[in-house]
């Protein structure tokens, strides 16, 4: 972006394309209140209340319409903040676009309103990446946890541990710097200061793992041969007819996945059936994909037809399976009161996919198996990113402990302290280079 048009006044659409009840068309900078002026019919405006009026194009009515004042710097963007609500059709809500693009705004970029939330430091860079893991969370729980971010929670805790450290960086710099004044701080002072600091950066980090299976989820691969009734699973699991289900072998022949919420986004994996002999071209790729998926899947559902029981086709795809993590799904248990349950095999999961009778079971095992997480006891959410900024922070917090502990010179020591100091600044964005930034934001939806 052009340096002279990071603070001109942007416009996008705020609400998805398409038919709805509502479309919000937001505007912020400088000329938000003028552009309005010149595009509505009853723009007296006040703080704390909105007005009711009609988009007007050189006299002609666009759509009747409410507008929402928020004056600098008293809004999400700390500009002067204009939105429309309009009708949610989508020629009305891009005319009205145009009209304000063909006014003085421009077309806001990815993420250029929560950009401008953080440059007017109306949130600190962890509230404005807790916004786009709210907007893309896959998951409810996610999504309260995110929140936790946004009200500042990961910003307050990274306060605190800095507090700590610029107070120990404080006391090491007046001492070398006012030696005849001020002593420089013992040593046993600083070791354990150093251990604090270290133990308050493992709290925030402790939940790095948990937060990553938050954001990226879990996936679980549906395995077994053809017809035992995989993608009638994949169906139920889901609660949709979204894979194509015959008595036909071979039906499937591709991966095929979907998201399922059962706390953490899990991605469910429906396989071709795997099986040895004649097949054709296209099915052999599809069976070369299952086998691929058994190596990425955190989690296996491997699937016999329970009315028929184990036979040498299954025993062999269960072979394929050895050392990784799996559950025995007897489907197909509708169609017999046998057990069928082969020898050793420890416990096995009975279903039926057709009607429904064990699928809450399953998902009560799956739930165990892959998401057995309290998000609330989730203190802190966060990213890669942060988490390689506080790591940073960490391994200079240790280098500066292992000096004090071998008694080296302050001022040496105080370089590490700094370290630490400005890579919790890189996570909170008081220090941050363009690339970051960008690369960042890139990630943001239009209109947000």
């Amino acid at each position: 972006m052009n340096v002279l048009d990071e603070f001109d006044t942007i416009t996008a659409i705020a609400t998805p394309i398409g038919t709805g009840g509502i479309g919000v068309i937001r505007i912020s900078g400088d000329k938000s209140f003028e552009i309005i002026d010149k595009i509505f019919t009853n723009p007296k405006f006040e703080p704390g209340k909105f007005n009711h009026g009609w988009i007007i194009d050189n006299g002609k009515k666009i759509d009747e319409v409410i507008v929402l004042p928020f004056f600098a710097p008293n809004s999400y963007t700390g500009e002067n903040v204009i939105e429309i609500q309009c009708h949610g059709g989508v020629n009305v809500v891009k005319n009205i676009l145009n009209l304000v693009l063909n006014n003085g705004a421009r077309m806001a970029e990815k993420g250029e309103f929560t950009k401008r939330a953080f440059l007017n430091k109306r949130m600190d860079l962890s509230q404005a990446e807790a916004v786009a893991d709210i907007i893309h969370s896959k998951t409810s729980e996610f999504a309260k946890a995110s929140v936790k971010n946004l009200s500042g929670a990961l910003k307050e805790g990274i306060n605190s541990i800095r507090n700590q450290i610029f107070e120990v960086l404080s006391k090491i710099t007046a001492g070398i710097d006012f030696p005849e004044d001020v002593n420089e701080p013992e040593y046993d002072y600083l070791i354990n200061s150093f251990h604090n600091i270290i133990d308050s950066i493992d709290s925030v980090l402790s939940g790095a793992s948990t937060s990553n299976i938050f954001r990226q989820g879990a996936s679980v691969a549906i395995i077994g041969k053809p017809n035992v009734g995989k993608s009638s699973l994949f169906n139920a699991l889901l609660n949709l007819d979204r894979a194509i289900v015959t008595d036909i072998a071979g039906t499937t022949r591709d991966v095929i996945r979907e998201t399922l919420d059962l706390g953490i986004p899990i991605t469910l994996i429906d396989t071709a059936g795997i099986r040895e002999g004649e097949t054709d071209k296209v099915e052999k790729i599809g069976i070369e994909y299952s086998k691929q998926s058994l190596d990425e899947a955190d989690l296996i559902l491997f699937v016999y037809d329970a009315s028929q029981g184990l036979n040498n086709e299954d025993k062999e795809v269960l072979e394929l399976l050895k050392g990784k993590n799996y559950l025995l799904i007897a489907n197909k248990s509708d169609l017999t009161d046998k057990t069928n349950i082969p020898e050793n095999a420890g416990e096995v999961i009975k279903l039926s996919a057709l009607t429904g009778a064990g699928i809450k079971e399953l998902k009560e095992e799956l739930t165990k198996k892959v998401c057995d997480i309290n998000p609330e006891s989730l203190e802190f959410v966060t990213n890669t990113r942060q988490q390689e900024c506080l790591k940073k922070a960490r391994n200079s917090i240790e280098q500066a402990l292992l000096a004090s502990q071998l008694r080296e010179l302050q001022d040496l020591i105080s370089i590490d302290v700094k370290s630490a100091v400005l890579a919790l600044d890189e996570l909170t964005g008081e220090l941050i280079t363009d690339d970051i930034l960008n690369n960042i934001f890139d990630h943001f939806c239009i209109g947000k």
